[in-house]
C-alpha cells in the first residue's frame, strides 16, 4: 500500500452531512463526498493485510485494496477504472449499500473499519463531475436479442453487460420511469434519481431499449392494469427474443393479520413511499398518502420503516414510533465472535437521527378506530424463550395511531410474473434457479433465466448488480457458447 503505517497515523472521517433540522425541509442528498485531501488520507488508512477479506465481504468482490491505494497516489481516473471492473453502478452502492466490505474488513478487528463506501462515493462522483463515465458500445454485433424483464438494478446490471456483449437488449419495466426499486422504494433524501436516469442515457447510447409502462405476464389485479400501457404474454417473448432474462424486485411484502387491518390509515410501507418519489419528480396525484400533522407508527425495525421515518418527518408528522419485534441489538458486536460477517448491533441511521421513538421486542395485537379510521394500535411486551416467542404478563399497552405503516418485509417476488412465464418456484415463492454449474441462472423453462430479487429474495441493491452481472455473462454463454463477459 502506499502509506503503509496510514491505518496507524490516520483516523476513520465519516462524510460531512447536513444537519437534521434543515435537511428535513427538503427531499434532496444530504451527505457530501470527502474532498481530494481527505479520500487520499481514507485510502491510506487501507492496510497492507495480506488477505484483503473486504473483497469477500463484497457481494461484487470490489478491488478494495487497489482502489483505495490509487486514491491515495491521486490515480482516479485509474481507480474508476478498477471500480467500475466489478460493479456497474457505483454511484448507487456507494449511497445505499450497507457496506458488508467495512464489516469484514481487517482493519476493523480492533479499530475503525476502513471508510470503503465513502471512498467508493468520492471515485464515482469524482468520475462523473470529470466527465470520465461514457458509453461503452459494443465494437459488433452478435445479431442476438434478449428481454429483460425489470429496470431495477439487477435488470439494469444484466442488460448492460449483455448490450456491452454485442447483444440487442430491451428493457420492459411496468413503472412509468426506469429503477425499480431504486426509484420508488428508495427515498430521494438518500438516493437521488438523477443518478438513474444519466445511468440511462448512457445504456440508451450502448444500444439499449427501455420500455416502460409495459406489463409482462398475466392476472394482474384490475388496479395495476389501469396504469399500464401495455401488457405483453411470455409468449410473445419467447417468439421474438432469444433469451429472456427475469429480475423484478420482490415486491409482494409481509401483512400483519391482526383485528383492524382493514382500518384506513394502515399502510404498506411501499404503498406510502413511492408516492412522495413521484411528487418529487413532478407527478400531480389526487390521493398522496401523508403524515403531516399525523400520529405515525411504523411497524418494522430495518432500511424500509427507516425510509418511512425520514419520510414521515419531513411531510410534519407530530411524531413518530418505530416498532420492532426482535430484542433491542447490543450496540457493539462481538467482533472475535462474528467478524468478517455482517455483524447484530444496534444501527441508527440518518432518519432515526431525524426525530423518532424506537421500541423493541414489541408485538402488535390490533389496531383500532372509530367510523373506519384508526385511531390506535394495542400492543404488548414479548420475550424469547427456548426459541419461542411469549408475551409478557400484563404488559399490553396502547399508542396513539393516525398512520401506520407496515414494513415488514417482503416475502416474494409477484407471482404473476413466475405464474405466466411457469417457472419452478423454491418454498419461498422465488424463481428456481441455480447460481453454479452449466445451467447457472437458468430456471425450469427454456431461454428464460432468473436474477436478483426474483431469484434470490429480498436483498440488497449490492446483490442484485452481482445477481444481474453474472446472470448476463450465463446468457451471453447460453447464446455464444463463451462469454468473455466477467463473472
Amino acid at each position: 500500500m502506499g502509506k503503509v503505517t496510514g491505518f496507524l497515523e490516520f483516523q476513520r472521517l465519516q462524510e460531512a452531512s447536513e444537519a437534521p433540522k434543515s435537511r428535513m425541509k427538503h427531499y434532496k442528498e444530504f451527505t457530501v463526498h470527502l474532498s481530494d485531501a481527505a479520500a487520499k488520507v481514507q485510502g491510506a488508512r487501507c492496510m497492507d493485510c495480506g488477505i484483503p477479506f473486504c473483497n469477500n465481504g463484497c457481494p461484487v468482490n470490489n478491488i478494495i485494496p487497489d482502489w483505495n491505494d490509487l486514491v491515495y497516489h491521486g490515480n482516479y481516473r485509474q481507480a474508476l477504472d478498477t471500480l467500475h471492473s466489478t460493479n456497474n453502478f457505483p454511484e448507487f452502492t456507494g449511497r445505499i449499500c450497507p457496506a458488508p466490505c467495512e464489516a469484514a474488513c481487517t482493519l476493523g478487528i480492533n479499530s475503525d473499519a476502513v471508510g470503503i463506501k465513502s471512498i467508493e462515493h468520492f471515485i464515482i462522483d469524482k468520475g462523473w463531475e470529470n466527465g470520465w463515465v461514457t458509453p461503452q458500445p459494443a465494437t459488433s454485433k452478435t445479431g442476438k436479442k434478449v428481454a429483460v424483464v425489470g429496470a431495477g438494478p439487477a435488470g439494469l446490471a444484466a442488460a448492460q453487460q449483455l448490450a456491452r456483449a454485442g447483444h440487442d437488449v430491451t428493457v420492459f419495466e411496468k413503472n412509468d420511469r426506469v429503477g425499480g426499486l431504486l426509484r420508488y422504494g428508495i427515498p430521494d433524501f438518500k438516493m437521488e434519481k438523477s443518478h438513474i436516469d444519466r445511468r440511462v442515457e448512457q445504456m440508451k447510447a450502448e444500444g439499449v431499449t427501455f420500455r416502460t409502462g409495459v406489463l409482462v405476464g398475466k392476472d394482474f389485479p384490475a388496479n395495476v392494469l389501469n396504469w399500464a400501457k401495455e401488457t405483453i404474454s411470455p409468449e410473445q417473448l419467447d417468439k421474438e427474443f432469444d433469451a429472456v432474462v427475469i429480475a423484478g424486485g420482490a415486491e409482494n411484502p409481509r401483512d400483519l393479520p391482526v383485528p383492524g387491518r382493514e382500518l384506513k390509515g394502515v399502510h404498506f410501507a411501499m404503498e406510502f413511499l413511492p408516492l412522495q418519489n413521484k411528487v418529487n419528480a413532478g407527478d400531480k396525484l389526487k390521493d398522496q398518502i401523508l403524515a403531516t400533522g399525523k400520529h405515525v407508527v411504523v411497524i418494522g425495525g430495518g432500511d424500509t420503516g427507516s425510509d418511512c421515518v425520514g419520510t414521515s418527518n419531513r411531510h410534519g408528522a407530530v411524531g413518530v414510533t418505530q416498532f420492532e419485534l426482535m430484542p433491542t441489538p447490543p450496540e457493539e458486536e462481538n467482533k472475535p465472535l462474528v467478524w468478517p460477517y455482517w455483524p447484530y448491533k444496534l444501527r441508527t441511521s440518518s432518519s432515526h437521527e431525524e426525530g423518532c421513538e424506537r421500541d423493541w421486542a414489541v408485538t402488535t395485537k390490533r389496531l383500532e378506530g372509530k367510523n373506519g379510521k384508526v385511531e390506535k394500535l394495542i400492543a404488548a411486551r414479548v420475550e424469547w424463550k427456548d426459541g419461542k416467542m411469549v408475551e409478557v404478563p400484563g404488559s399490553e399497552f396502547e399508542i396513539k395511531a393516525d398512520l401506520v405503516l407496515l414494513a415488514m418485509g417482503f416475502v416474494s417476488p409477484v407471482a404473476q410474473v413466475l405464474d405466466a412465464f411457469g417457472v419452478d418456484k423454491d418454498a419461498r415463492g422465488n424463481a428456481r434457479a441455480t447460481t453454479d454449474g452449466e445451467a447457472c441462472y437458468q430456471t425450469s423453462v427454456p431461454k428464460v433465466f432468473a436474477a436478483g430479487d426474483m431469484r434470490r429474495g429480498q436483498s440488497l441493491v449490492v446483490w442484485a448488480i452481482r445477481e444481474g452481472r453474472q446472470c448476463a455473462r450465463a446468457v451471453d454463454e447460453y447464446l455464444m457458447g463463451s462469454s468473455v463477459l466477467p463473472r
